[in-house]
């Protein structure tokens, strides 16, 4: 047998789920307790972190680290720590308020006046303003540059001079010429940016962040040496960023919006003048304002030097100190609404920013997924939610990082549930969980277990909440399922056959299209894809056979999402590439010029003339590559909520189908290039099922039957050999419905397993209606008798139909099995007898009936209870 599958199927699969386990400063016995019940979860991992906790770094946080250690050890468990006193990474502890003045951060900004002339003998005053907090970030003046104006639209043109050393003590003396001008004073300054950040490192000077390292790191180091590498797992850091801009939450933040801030540093000096050249200073104003050709040049100039100072300094130097010390390094920046290719709370570009990490990441929270808004935009807590980003952007580009880099071993984390609210239960955790799986997500950050005592409202849910959660006894069903697919979707290499470009440097340039807007295409045809930034076109892919390799990876053709200019090293590169054979598709057209404006007109055009370089409208782009052959999946209807993942392994393959619809069934055929043994696999049940398919000649063609929300895996190969699998019961009859009455008891979470009668009801209904029981958090329990015929068939299964939401049935007292989400299907057939029997449902709704919490406000809460239709089918 297939060695990951017989892991799985024996319970030795490795552990895939590392929980937050925040830190207040709790009493010893609280912290042991809740380390039991993480573990008791099926969770072999937890990522500590301070939320705050009052002593960080302090005795009382030494002795709750010891404490957690301790445990761990004890049970088997891992220990990552968030590398903060609190979120995002990068305070030092508080550390940078003591640090000297090259250590701190450091801005860029602008001032300007506008003039008329000619006129001589002008002056203005150019001095920076005096510090004021939120008039005037201060500063020191550094250059003085005059831009002529359009005397039409007011807009700049190319004419520009640097005027510094016409000024004396702060004012500018000249003569100014004929027309319109902008001066403008261009000053350094320490303070800027998000207020809330003025004591955090320079993320864009090594020194700097090296407090954090000194600070932080060492600390753990210098303590607990020998158990880096083993109980000690690494180093997690939370959404580090630039934070330059006052609106923290403004994800547009970037080169081009006037009066902010920008990320500067000593080094940029040296670094402008080599990249740009020695006149940079006279276009820096292109930075905030509209310009001539030179502003995209500008542009992105500077923002590909501050994402590779960032990567150098701050990522890979923490990534190198773990690594040298035997252990490793995770987390993730912010991805939201396409910020990870920008400024403000963004990192300037998603693969540098995490290049230096040893697990590629992301996270979500605050309702950024929700079931069914694959594109239209939902309500969101910082305005619309870009729906297209977070469902075919931001987990698809953080998988594809794991692929790419050799040091991540293709590994991605994914940080889930935090700031749903109560609202969210077992039944949303797993389709999120079962969303990021089939993008190739493997690793999952839950967030969060939090040992305040209930009810603690800092950004529910909490998974135990001190023993109030009613669905956390049901919690391990989750994890057991989560660690099973990740291990089946673990080392092995991915099969796609498209890689989509990248957009930063696009839109750091000009015009330009997120390359989600492809991969959305891709995706609701089932092609699956990989996305590459410029860096990896350029120096780590190469074309053999006329197909793209990458790593292990091999792709079909290259998608390029429109862009009005790209670096010149990439357009060469692709030239190169599809003269080679490779197929390259730039969606609706074709670059104009390079990023540098380095290319010739006739360099560019080449692109046009050879004859693997294809111009294809968005819209067009999925059948396009199903008429070419480049697709590995197929499917015969249109199904646009249909995800699928493939995993290749050594001796098997493995299909993972996912129905992302949270009301509509699938009912189609898919045909996989697969031969040999095909079997389903039931991760929830842990077991094999003999599939219904039919051999093909280039392949396998199976039934898809997928409820709303449900999933199918499919494992091929000649290793599974004679594994044994059970045969699917076809023909399925309705033997009986079952409409009551019912006696229906409630039980609280402390409380369970014992029931406090509430009433009899002769049809099943929402209980959280007005009159019922709109306020009760806890377990449902409906009594009723069932009456069963040897005559009805040798198998009995009872479908719940609807039940809000965790649901355990019992016949005659013994559990028959429990559902966290649909299909509510129970097997009975071993539980049945002839005559009576007494049946028992529990459905377990979530906290939000007894605690209506903010953070369940853009929820769509669900009903409470059970309603069924309950029904039994035999065969």
């Amino acid at each position: 047998m297939a060695v990951k599958l017989s892991e799985v199927l024996n319970g030795q699969e490795d552990n895939y789920i590392l929980p937050f386990f925040w830190q207040h400063g709790e009493e010893e016995h609280v912290l042991r307790e809740e380390m039991a019940r993480i573990s008791e979860s099926g969770i072999r991992a937890v990522c500590v972190e301070s939320r705050p906790h009052p002593e960080f770094l302090g005795p009382k946080w030494w002795k709750d680290i010891d404490v957690i250690l301790d445990e761990a050890k004890a049970r088997g468990m891992r220990v990552w720590i968030l590398d903060d006193d609190h979120f995002p990474t990068g305070h030092a502890a508080g550390r940078v308020k003591e640090a000297p003045p090259e250590l701190r951060r450091l801005f860029l900004s602008e001032s300007h006046v506008d003039a008329i002339g000619p006129r001589h003998h002008s002056s203005f005053i150019v001095s920076a303003l005096p510090y004021a907090p939120g008039y005037s970030n201060g500063g020191t003046l550094f250059a003085v540059v005059a831009i002529r104006r359009d005397p039409v639209t007011g807009e700049l043109t190319e004419e520009s001079f640097d005027l510094t050393n016409l000024v004396e003590n702060g004012m500018l003396y000249w003569n100014v010429p004929e027309g319109y001008w902008r001066i403008f004073s261009l000053i350094e300054s320490e303070h800027g940016g998000d207020p809330q950040k003025k004591d955090y490192v320079n993320l864009l000077v090594a020194e700097s962040v090296r407090i954090l390292i000194d600070t932080v790191h060492e600390s753990f180091y210098s303590r607990y040496k020998e158990d880096f590498g083993g109980t000690l797992a690494g180093f997690f850091s939370d959404e580090p960023g630039f934070y330059n801009d006052k609106e923290t939450w403004d994800f547009n933040s970037k080169p081009g919006k006037k009066g902010v801030s920008l990320p500067w540093s000593k080094e940029m000096f040296s670094l402008m003048n080599q990249e740009f050249g020695f006149d940079y200073v006279k276009y820096l104003p292109l930075l905030w304002h509209e310009g001539g050709e030179s502003m995209s040049r500008m542009r992105y100039t500077y923002m590909n030097l501050v994402s590779k100072l960032y990567a150098k300094n701050f990522t890979e130097q923490i990534g190198d100190w773990c690594r040298e010390r035997g252990v490793e390094y995770i987390g993730h920046v912010l991805e939201d609404s396409n910020v990870h290719a920008r400024l403000g709370s963004g990192a300037g570009h998603f693969y540098r920013a995490l290049g230096g990490q040893d697990m590629s990441g992301l996270d979500v929270v605050l309702w950024q997924l929700r079931p069914g808004f694959d594109d239209i935009p939902a309500r969101g807590f910082v305005g619309e939610g870009d729906s297209e980003f977070f469902n075919f952007g931001m987990a698809k580009m953080a998988v594809s990082l794991a692929h790419l880099d050799p040091k991540k071993k293709g590994r991605t984390m994914a940080e889930v549930f935090g700031a749903y609210g109560w609202a969210e239960g077992l039944k949303l955790m797993k389709w999120l969980t079962d969303h990021m799986l089939v993008r190739g997500v493997n690793y999952f950050v839950p967030h969060a277990f939090s040992p305040k005592e209930y009810p603690d409202r800092d950004c529910p849910p909490h998974l135990y909440a001190r023993g109030k959660n009613p669905q956390f006894r049901y919690y391990k069903y989750l994890n057991d399922y989560t660690n099973r697919l990740s291990h089946l979707l673990s080392g092995g290499t991915h099969v796609a056959t498209a890689a989509v470009l990248y957009h930063a440097e696009a839109e750091w340039s000009g015009d330009y299209m997120y390359f989600h807007k492809p991969v959305k295409e891709l995706m609701r045809n089932q092609i699956d894809c990989d996305v590459l930034p410029c860096d990896t076109i350029v120096n780590e892919v190469s074309v053999r056979d006329g197909k793209l390799i990458m790593q292990e990876e091999t792709f079909e053709c290259l998608i390029v999402p429109y862009s009005e200019a790209l670096p010149a090293n990439v357009l060469t590169r692709m030239v190169s590439m599809a003269e080679q054979g490779l197929p390259i598709f730039f969606i609706n057209d074709l670059p104009r010029r390079s990023s540098e404006g380095s290319l010739s007109p006739d360099q560019l055009d080449l692109l046009a003339t050879i004859e693997k370089v294809e111009v294809v409208p968005l819209e067009e782009l999925a059948e396009r590559l199903k008429k070419s052959g480049y697709y590995d999946v197929q499917v015969k209807d249109s199904e646009p909520f249909l995800r699928s993942y493939h995993m290749r392994h050594s001796d098997m393959d493995v299909f993972m189908l996912f129905n992302e619809h949270p009301n509509r069934e699938i009912d189609t055929e898919v045909h996989l290039p697969v031969s040999g043994r095909v079997q389903y696999y039931d991760a929830y049940a842990n077991k094999l099922l003999e599939s219904d398919s039919v051999k093909e000649e280039a392949g396998t063609r199976l039934r898809l039957k997928l409820a709303a929300s449900d999933t199918m895996v499919v494992i091929a190969g000649a290793a599974l050999g004679e594994a044994e699998a059970a045969e699917q019961t076809a023909n399925e009859k309705l033997i009986m419905s079952i409409h009551g009455p019912w006696s229906v008891s409630t039980s609280i979470s402390e409380q369970y397993p014992v029931f406090t009668p509430w009433r009899e009801v002769e049809t099943v209904t929402d209980l959280s209606k007005p009159g019922l029981l709109p306020s009760f958090s806890g377990t449902f329990r409906y009594e009723a008798n069932l009456k069963w015929s040897p005559a009805s068939g040798n198998r009995a299964v009872i479908d719940l139909g609807e039940a809000f939401e965790t649901a355990e049935v019992f016949l005659n007292g013994v559990s028959a099995g429990t559902r966290i989400a649909a299909p509510y299907r129970f097997d009975i057939s071993e539980l049945i007898r002839e005559g009576n029997n007494t049946l028992s449902i529990e459905v377990t709704n979530t906290l939000v009936k007894e605690i209506p919490d903010f953070f369940s406000r853009l929820g769509q809460l669900e009903p409470s209870g059970l309603l069924g239709p309950v029904r039994v089918f035999g065969a």
